[in-house]
């Protein structure tokens, strides 16, 4: 890791233990609005403020999903505000490009409004997800239930290793980025499966 990661490592985990809670909510709510801030350092080091009996487990993981899902509804907004030219202008400079949105709308197409909870769950491609649901003009109930359901479980993960972690939890980081292409495949197949048994059964 570089010095300069190193310092904001140091400058992330420093706020979340000095404002609790709030720390981690906000936290992630700035990661939900497309801004660099990965959950990754978040969640886990939450977890280790519960492993040291300074934060709860539930109070945590309420925390990041509250946090992520209001972060996300921001996004949805800007995607429904300002419609895709916008978002292919301004998007690259917080790490949205074309190809990016490309890909989101392939999965919309393929599986629905449904693409919203999964893609929660798969580190990076989750934080601008809600930029094309809002292009779309998802049903914003549903969009708000979807991104609640994923962020809770990708809360609970987080924060569950953090706390088996301990004072390692930062060694979760690069192994969710390697896992990447792993539960993206999975999330394929298991759309695919759907898919398939769809189109057999009997009308």
């Amino acid at each position: 890791m570089t010095e300069w990661l190193d310092r904001f490592l140091f400058q992330v985990v420093e706020a979340i233990a000095a404002w609790g809670y709030w720390g981690v909510g906000i936290g992630m709510a700035i990661e939900s609005a497309n801004i660099p801030l990965p959950s990754e350092i978040i969640l886990p080091f939450g977890g280790f403020l519960v492993s040291q009996g300074l934060l709860t487990f539930w109070g945590v993981v309420l925390a990041g999903t509250v946090g992520g899902t209001a972060g996300s509804v921001f996004s949805y907004l800007i995607g429904s505000w300002g419609g895709r030219l916008l978002v292919e202008r301004y998007g690259p400079y917080f790490g949205v490009s074309r190809e990016k949105l490309a890909w989101a709308d392939r999965w919309f197409a393929t599986y629905g409004e449904a693409t919203v909870f999964f893609t929660r769950l798969v580190p990076v491609i989750r934080t601008f997800i809600s930029l094309p649901a809002g292009i779309s003009r998802m049903h914003l109930g549903r969009f708000v239930v979807y991104s609640f359901l994923g962020s809770l479980l990708w809360s609970i993960a987080l924060t569950y290793v953090g706390l088996l972690l301990g004072e390692n939890w930062h060694q979760i980081k690069p192994w969710f980025h390697r896992l990447d292409a792993v539960i993206v495949a999975l999330l394929v197949c298991a759309g695919l499966s759907w898919w398939w048994h769809s189109r057999r059964r009997p009308k």
